[in-house]
C-alpha cells in the first residue's frame, strides 16, 4: 500500500512539473508579444485619402434576447455621422422576448424618418450569430459591414474615424479597441478591463505592427464585402466566427487594420456566471477554430515565423486546462509530503515567472492606453491570477469539447444596460442554472485544496501554502459567485 501512495505522490510531482514547463512556454509566448508591442511601438496608421463618393455602408445589428440595451444600440447607431443615402441598418432579431417589439418600434422610427432599415426576423435560429450575419449579407447593399454586439454604444465618428482605411484596396477589416461602460462595478470587472486592455494594447496591436495574423473581435470592426465572400462567408461550424473568418480572410490574401485610439465602449459581464459563459464560448470556439484552421495553416504560404505564432494564437486558451493540472497535481504532490529537494526552487520561479509574466502585461496594457493607476494595476495581479485558476476548470471543460468536436449551443452573454446592481443580480441568477452545479463542484475541490494548504503550513513550506491558498481562494470565490448567481 505504502508503494502505491508513493507510486501515486510521484506520478503527481512529474504531472505538476510538466504542466508547470508547459505553461512556461506559453508564458514565454506572452513575454514576446510585449517585446514584440515595444519594438513596434507607433501610433495607429494614417489612411489614405478617402475615395469619394464615400462607400456605402450595412451596419448589421445581431440581437437576441437584449431588452435592456436594443433600444440603445440602435439609437446609438442612428446617430452615425454617414450620409444617409450611404447608410443602411439591419437589425438581425432573433430573440424569442420582448426585444422584438422594441426592435420593430425603432425600426418604424428609422423608416419614418426617411433611413434605410431592415428589421430581420428569422423563423429559426440557425447557426446562431454567424447564421444572422449570413443572412443579413444576402440582403445587403453595402460595400462595407460594420457589425455591432447589443452592448456596444458607438460613437457618432466612428464611420469617419475608420472607413478612410478601405481606400487600400488590400485592406479587408478594420478592427477598433474596446472599452468598458462598467470597468468600475466592482473587481470582477476592474479584472476583466485588465485582461481585456492586455488582449487589445498588447496582443492585437504586436500581431497588428508587426505583419502577423490578428482577429476580428466580433463586433465593433469593419469587415469589406469582398473580403467576406472571398473567405467563403460567415461559418457557424464554431463558436467564434470572428476568429474562423479572420483566418480564412487573411489566408484568402486580404490585410487587417487596428486602430488602438479609435474605441467603442461596451458593457463588461458584471456577474460571474455571465463572465464564465462567456469565457467558455471564447475558449470552446477558438479550439474549435485550431481544429478547423490549423492543418489549414500548416499548408499555407505563410513564412514558418507568422505559421508558428499563428499555432499559438489558436491554441491560446490552452494553458486553462493546464492550469487546472498543475492546482490538481499539485495539491495532491503537496499535500502528501515535502517531496523532492528541488521543489521550492522550481516554485519559486514559477511564481516570479508569473508575476513577471502578468505583471508586465498589464501594467505596460495600461501605460500604454494612458492610464497612470499602475500601482493599483500590479495590486490587482493576484486577483487575477486567482480568477484565472477558479474559471480554469469550467475551462478545461471547454478545451476539452472543443478538441473532441462536441457541439454546443451559442449562449449570449446576458447584459444588464446598466440598471443597476438589481438588474444584474436577476440577470445572474437566471443565467447562473447551466453552471449552477459546476459551481458546487468547485466549491469542493476548494475545500481539499484547501486542507492540502493546511497540511503545508504544518510542514512549514510558505511557498507551498501561498500556492494553494491561493488556488483554493480562487476556485472558492469562482464557485460561490457561481452557485448563488452573483
Amino acid at each position: 500500500m505504502l508503494g502505491v501512495a508513493t507510486a501515486l505522490l510521484v506520478a503527481a510531482w512529474v504531472i505538476h512539473l510538466g504542466a508547470l514547463i508547459v505553461l512556461a512556454l506559453f508564458g514565454a509566448h506572452r513575454l514576446w508579444l510585449v517585446a514584440v508591442a515595444i519594438r513596434h511601438r507607433r501610433g495607429d496608421p494614417v489612411p489614405p485619402s478617402p475615395v469619394l463618393p464615400l462607400p456605402f455602408v450595412t451596419v448589421q445589428l445581431p440581437l437576441y434576447n437584449e431588452p435592456t440595451v436594443a433600444a440603445r444600440l440602435i439609437d446609438a447607431v442612428a446617430a452615425l455621422d454617414w450620409p444617409r443615402d450611404r447608410l443602411e441598418i439591419q437589425i438581425l432579431d432573433d430573440s424569442s422576448d420582448q426585444t422584438s417589439a422594441i426592435c420593430a418600434e425603432r425600426a418604424r422610427r428609422l423608416a419614418d424618418e426617411g433611413r434605410s432599415v431592415l428589421h430581420l426576423q428569422r423563423a429559426q435560429r440557425c447557426g446562431y450569430k454567424a447564421g444572422a450575419l449570413e443572412a443579413g449579407r444576402a440582403r445587403a447593399r453595402g460595400e462595407l459591414f460594420l457589425v455591432l454586439d447589443a452592448d456596444f454604444v458607438p460613437a457618432p465618428d466612428l464611420l469617419r474615424s475608420t472607413a478612410g482605411h478601405f481606400a487600400d484596396p488590400g485592406v479587408g477589416m478594420v478592427q477598433v479597441r474596446w472599452e468598458h461602460l462598467n470597468r468600475d462595478a466592482g473587481v470582477l470587472t476592474e479584472i476583466e478591463a485588465l485582461l481585456l486592455d492586455g488582449h487589445f494594447a498588447i496582443e492585437q496591436a504586436a500581431r497588428a505592427r508587426s505583419g502577423r495574423v490578428f482577429n476580428f473581435n466580433g463586433t465593433a470592426g469593419l469587415w469589406r464585402a469582398q473580403a467576406i465572400a472571398d473567405a467563403g462567408g460567415w461559418q457557424a461550424d464554431t463558436l467564434t466566427e470572428d476568429l474562423d473568418l479572420s483566418y480564412r480572410a487573411a489566408l484568402a490574401g486580404w490585410r487587417f487594420v487596428y486602430l488602438e485610439r479609435s474605441a467603442v465602449p461596451a458593457e463588461l459581464p458584471a456577474g460571474m456566471a455571465a463572465f464564465r459563459s462567456q469565457q467558455f464560448r471564447w475558449a470552446k470556439g477558438s479550439i474549435e477554430c485550431a481544429r478547423k484552421l490549423i492543418p489549414v495553416v500548416a499548408r499555407s504560404r505563410l513564412p514558418l515565423p507568422l505559421r508558428i505564432e499563428a499555432y499559438f494564437h489558436l491554441v491560446h486558451n490552452v494553458p486553462y486546462l493546464l492550469t487546472a493540472i498543475m492546482v490538481l497535481a499539485g495539491a495532491v504532490a503537496l499535500g502528501g509530503g515535502d517531496g523532492p529537494s528541488w521543489r521550492p526552487a522550481v516554485h519559486a520561479i514559477a511564481a516570479g515567472v508569473t508575476a513577471l509574466v502578468l505583471g508586465t502585461y498589464c501594467v505596460l496594457a495600461q501605460h500604454v492606453l494612458g492610464r497612470r493607476n499602475l500601482w493599483s494595476t500590479v495590486a490587482r495581479v493576484p486577483a487575477l491570477v486567482a480568477l484565472t485558476i477558479g474559471i480554469s476548470f469550467g475551462q478545461t471543460r471547454a478545451v476539452i469539447e472543443g478538441a473532441l468536436g462536441r457541439r454546443s449551443e451559442f449562449v449570449r452573454t446576458p447584459k444588464d444596460g446598466g440598471q443597476g446592481r438589481r438588474s444584474t443580480w436577476n440577470v445572474g441568477r437566471r443565467h447562473a442554472a447551466p453552471h449552477r452545479k459546476a459551481g458546487w463542484l468547485e466549491l469542493v475541490t476548494a475545500a481539499a485544496i484547501a486542507s492540502s494548504a493546511a497540511a503545508a503550513a504544518m510542514r512549514g513550506g510558505a511557498i507551498d501554502v501561498a500556492f494553494l491558498s491561493l488556488s483554493a481562494t480562487g476556485l472558492g470565490w469562482v464557485g460561490w459567485a457561481t452557485a448563488t448567481g452573483r
